[in-house]
């Protein structure tokens, strides 16, 4: 019992020090920079799973709809930038709106109030990004496209019957 307790204290002591030394490596803040949206991500998927193997509720799919959502947008901003927020935030808008949809979509037994409260706020989010957008140089390919397509039209490619 005594050598047993010996390794079992060895083992311990040799654990504690790979966890010292790789801390102050900078491993462990190197992990939490730059993946700590799964914390948020990992949530959601396992609760869509959760779901669809019938271990929870219908009601479930709202948070896991809103923590994916919300888990893929901060690895987006984490990855390339949290200045991205300033034209990705409705996205925290939408992340609702799924996980609304999803539960209006799948359970016929809902308040009624829950499939127009998704459409609305989906809406909502998609107007705020559409604003948000205009906002960056999307502005510069919406007006080249707005040339091109009267260009079009004026040159009367858009007519039917040319035989082109």
């Amino acid at each position: 019992m005594r050598m047993r307790n010996e390794k079992a204290i060895g083992i311990f002591i040799v654990v504690a020090g790979l966890i010292i030394l790789l801390g102050k490596l900078g491993v462990f803040g190197f992990i939490g920079r730059h993946f700590w949206p799964l914390l948020i991500l990992l949530p959601g998927i396992a609760l869509h799973a959760l779901y669809y193997a019938r271990l929870t509720p219908s009601w479930s799919l709202v948070p896991a709809g809103t923590l994916t959502v919300y888990g893929l947008l901060f690895g987006i901003t984490n990855t390339w930038g949290g200045g991205l927020m300033s034209n990705l935030w409705p996205a925290l808008l939408l992340g609702i709106a799924i996980g609304l949809l999803e539960y209006a979509m799948v359970d016929h037994r809902r308040p009624a109030w829950v499939l127009p409260a998704a459409v609305g706020v989906g809406i909502i989010s998609i107007i705020l990004f559409g604003v948000t957008l205009l906002h960056t140089g999307i502005i510069y390919v919406l007006a080249v496209l707005l040339i091109v397509g009267g260009l079009w039209i004026l040159l009367g490619r858009g007519r039917r019957g040319r035989g082109w």
